[in-house]
């Protein structure tokens, strides 16, 4: 039966989702039971583009990427693929009404990826579109399960919790960005001087960003409000992290969070969702 593969594939793509991140995990076992495995979908595809262009340096990535939205393609026009992952995200994109369009600007800029790229502000902004935004806007597509309405009013702050979200990932992970894979994603900024007062005019933006998200976590429906609270709780903490953190200690080391920071991170988010009923 056909049933039985469908749940092998979202346990697969969920234990992708708990193998890469503790953080989304635990935001994900916070929404309701019933959306998880969409989520877990959207998270292993994501993720599964993302080790291509980050992790398989001695690859043809640029074949891998091209296979990948090829097979992406194939299995929402067949509604089943052989590949787990796949299988469990065009079921999930069938089934929420996700966008072929945002699926396609994601694919966009993990092509990006492929090559060094001079950014400036407008590729900088179409890079945060597919990477993250539309991320969040197939995220939230589960989230209203179905509502339009709902989702045209949510979708500029889904959109910008996205940015926010990814915008904090480049500050952690800056070091392996530049060093590793050699990419600078802040438009005109030089990395030979990036310095406290560069970080602090990066991070201020981020805290605008975070700001008008949380007008829109508010408005979300219960079943993935405190979800989503949680994740952009622990994005908040770590952005708080990286401001008490000198520019030059940045670009040698991954700003973290330990695993027993975030559990004690959720239980305090939790008494300050249901204190403050966010």
């Amino acid at each position: 039966m056909k049933k039985l593969f469908d749940e092998l594939s979202h346990q697969v793509s969920k234990a992708t989702t708990q193998k890469y991140s503790t953080s989304f995990s635990l935001g994900i076992m916070a929404l309701k039971p019933e959306i998880r495995p969409a989520i877990y979908a959207i998270y292993g595809f994501v993720r599964l583009a993302d080790e291509i262009v980050d992790s398989f340096h001695d690859y043809d990535k640029e074949a891998l990427i091209a296979r990948l939205r090829l097979q992406t393609t194939e299995a929402l026009n067949e509604k089943i693929s052989l590949n787990p992952i796949l299988n469990s995200f065009q079921e999930t994109v069938h089934k929420y009404q996700i966008g072929l369009d945002l699926i396609d600007q994601f694919l966009k800029s993990m092509e990006m990826d492929l090559n060094p790229v001079d950014y400036n502000t407008e590729l900088y902004k179409e890079y945060i579109l597919g990477s993250a935004e539309v991320v969040g806007l197939m995220c939230l597509k589960v989230f209203v399960e179905g509502c339009q309405e709902k989702y045209d009013e949510l979708k500029p702050f889904a959109m910008k919790l996205g940015s926010a979200f990814q915008k904090v990932n480049f500050l952690r992970d800056l070091k392996d960005d530049y060093s590793v894979l050699g990419r600078t994603y802040f438009p005109n900024v030089d990395m030979n001087e990036f310095n406290n007062e560069v970080k602090c005019c990066i991070e201020k933006e981020i805290k605008q960003e975070f700001a008008e998200a949380l007008i829109g976590i508010k408005k979300l429906p219960v079943s993935s409000r405190f979800g989503v609270y949680l994740a952009y709780r622990y994005y908040l903490s770590l952005l708080k992290k990286i401001c008490n953190t000198p520019a030059q200690q940045i670009l040698n080391a991954r700003i973290r969070i330990p695993n027993t920071q975030k559990i004690s991170l959720m239980m305090r988010s939790y008494v300050k969702y249901k204190v403050a009923n966010v």
